[in-house]
């Protein structure tokens, strides 16, 4: 291999550095959950928004409890747990988030879910907190052709953010 081929495969790596810096950084926990903690209890998430997407609350319950039986070593109980989660959907709201030539050009789909997590075996590390997601579309869609392309986005993505506040150590 010559010096310039060296110094070429070289380049990009050296630009890396150069603009990151000491600035870039990336980390990635595990998940965390006690050796003392074996089951988890995630209550139907209620929809209590004042516009209802029927699908919404089944769906996100579900996929929030599948997440947690798939990626932890939890197991899944009806009764009580170490782990209890519970929440409702307490926005599901359209909002113009772009306008062009005087007209919507593009909305948002704002869907917020207030969680509450209960640790029954250290009551100070129990929580609650509101997820709110942004879910964008075009203005020339109906409500339910958005809903229609966006459930399954919505879910995943709130799953994920609900899944990450009570798992992980970011």
């Amino acid at each position: 291999m010559t010096t310039s081929t060296a110094f070429r495969n070289l380049l990009p790596t050296a630009c890396l550095v150069l603009f990151c810096g000491g600035t870039c950084r990336f980390s990635m926990r595990d998940v965390s959950i006690p050796p003392e903690v074996k089951t988890v209890k995630v209550s139907y998430i209620e929809n209590r928004a004042r516009y209802i997407n029927p699908l919404l609350s089944p769906r996100l319950s579900e996929k929030l409890r599948q997440k947690i039986v798939n990626q932890t070593r939890l197991s899944q109980t009806n009764g009580e747990a170490h782990y209890e989660i519970s929440g409702t959907i307490s926005d599901y709201s359209v909002s113009t988030s772009g306008i062009a030539d005087r007209q919507s050009s593009m909305n948002n789909l704002n869907v917020s879910v207030n969680i509450v997590f209960k640790n029954r075996l250290d009551e100070k590390k129990n929580f609650e907190t509101s997820i709110t997601r942004n879910f964008p579309f075009s203005s020339g869609m109906s409500l339910q052709q958005a809903e229609a392309q966006l459930n399954e986005q919505m879910v995943n993505n709130l799953a994920d953010e609900i899944f990450n506040r009570i798992f992980s150590n970011w």
